[in-house]
C-alpha cells in the first residue's frame, strides 16, 4: 500500500512539468495510483456532447491528476515548500515540516475547525422559520366553515332500486315486425 505525504486540504507546490512553480490546494488524492488532484494545475480540456434538446455541448476545463512524486508541501509556518517528517505526538502520527519543525496537521485542523465555526455561523443567523398562531388561525376557521356546511346539507339519497324484471324489459331492444310476418 502506498503512502502519500500529501492530504486532502494542503497547499502543495508543483516541482516538475508544464506547470512547474505553480501552487495550489489539494482536492483529491489516490494512494493506489499515487495520483493527486491540485487545484488549478495540469488543466485538461474535455469536449460535452449535448444528450438531449435543451442540453448544451462544448468544452469544459477541468483538473487532471498528476503524480505525487512532482508536488511539495507548502509549510504554513515557515512558507516554503517542504520535505515531510513523520513524528508521534501524544500518541498519534503527525507530519512534521523537515525544516522548521512545525506541524503541518495542526494547521490543516485549525483549516477545519474554523470552516466548522464559519458553518455553525451562518447557521445562527438564519432567521428560524417560525409559526405565528395568527397565521393558524384562519386556516382552522376556514376548515370550520366547511364542516358546518357539510352538516347542513342534507345526505343524498341512494337511488332506489328498480326490480330485476323491469331492468331486463328497459335494456330490451324493441321488435319490429317484417311485412313477411316474421320478427327482427
Amino acid at each position: 500500500m502506498n503512502n502519500l505525504n500529501v492530504r486532502k486540504g494542503d497547499n502543495v507546490k508543483v516541482l516538475t512539468g508544464k506547470d512547474k512553480g505553480k501552487t495550489g490546494k489539494v482536492l483529491a488524492t489516490d494512494p493506489k495510483t499515487n495520483k493527486v488532484l491540485v487545484e488549478g494545475v495540469n488543466m485538461a480540456t474535455h469536449h460535452l456532447k449535448p444528450r438531449s434538446a435543451t442540453e448544451q455541448g462544448g468544452k469544459k476545463k477541468v483538473e487532471a491528476p498528476i503524480d505525487s512524486s512532482n508536488v511539495q508541501i507548502l509549510c504554513p509556518s515557515c512558507g516554503k515548500s517542504v520535505r515531510v517528517r513523520h513524528q508521534v505526538i501524544d500518541g498519534k502520527n503527525a507530519r512534521i515540516c523537515a525544516k522548521c519543525g512545525g506541524s503541518l496537521d495542526a494547521a490543516l485542523k485549525a483549516e477545519k475547525t474554523k470552516k466548522k465555526a464559519d458553518k455553525a455561523e451562518k447557521k445562527a443567523k438564519k432567521p428560524a422559520k417560525e409559526a405565528t398562531t395568527e397565521a393558524a388561525e384562519p386556516a382552522t376557521e376556514v376548515k370550520a366553515e366547511k364542516t358546518e356546511k357539510a352538516a347542513k346539507t342534507p345526505a343524498k339519497k341512494p337511488a332506489a332500486k328498480k326490480p330485476a324484471a323491469k331492468k331486463a324489459e328497459e335494456n330490451k331492444v324493441p321488435v319490429e315486425e317484417t311485412s313477411d310476418g316474421k320478427t327482427e
